[in-house]
């Protein structure tokens, strides 16, 4: 048995997935990570401690679970008229989400829990998802712009390995930076 929640829209399955989300959120926050057991997380949740296991397979998957959660992007990124705006705003704003101790926690839950990638896989199609709405858009407005996975190559793969590696080196300007380079590339390149 994968361990993985169904991806099953509604029901009882979705319902069951958000009262423990929920309750791992609401026990983090009020007792802190340390105290988290999957015996006080079905107590809240209302479940039965079984139904966790069976589901999620053992406490690190479901923090890994709930991790992913909280890394997918609430809303569209912002449309602020040029490729090159919308990319250093978006990209100033990941790396600040990321870099965040919350952030970086939820990285590290999303990883850890994650033996086959599938979590690292749905992280990235949250990065993609993003990038795409970006280039959807200056492609829209008629500007030219590089492919996803180039942006994905030069900007994100940048700056999730200086969050991963090299935390004392992070900052808006280096996202900006990122950003030049890669528009640098992506005109000078034939």
């Amino acid at each position: 048995m994968s361990g993985k929640p169904s991806t099953r829209p509604g029901g009882r399955s979705a319902r069951v997935q958000r009262s423990v989300h929920e309750a791992v959120r609401e026990l983090e926050a009020e007792q802190g990570r340390d105290d988290l057991t999957v015996p006080r997380i079905a107590a809240r949740a209302g479940v039965t401690p079984s139904t966790i296991y069976r589901r999620w397979g053992d406490l690190r998957e479901l923090l890994a679970d709930v991790a992913v959660q909280r890394l997918r992007p609430e809303t569209p990124p912002d449309d602020l008229g040029s490729l090159r705006a919308d990319l250093e705003h978006w990209a100033v704003a990941f790396l600040e989400e990321m870099s965040s101790p919350p952030g970086r926690a939820h990285i590290r839950d999303a990883l850890a829990g994650d033996p086959d990638g599938d979590n690292a896989g749905r992280c990235s199609a949250y990065a993609v998802e993003q990038v795409e709405t970006i280039l959807a858009r200056a492609a829209g407005r008629g500007e030219p712009a590089p492919g996803t996975d180039t942006v994905l190559d030069h900007l994100v793969a940048p700056m999730m390995y200086r969050i991963l590696f090299r935390p004392g080196l992070l900052d808006p300007r280096y996202a900006r930076e990122l950003v030049t380079d890669l528009l640098d590339h992506f005109t000078t390149t034939p």
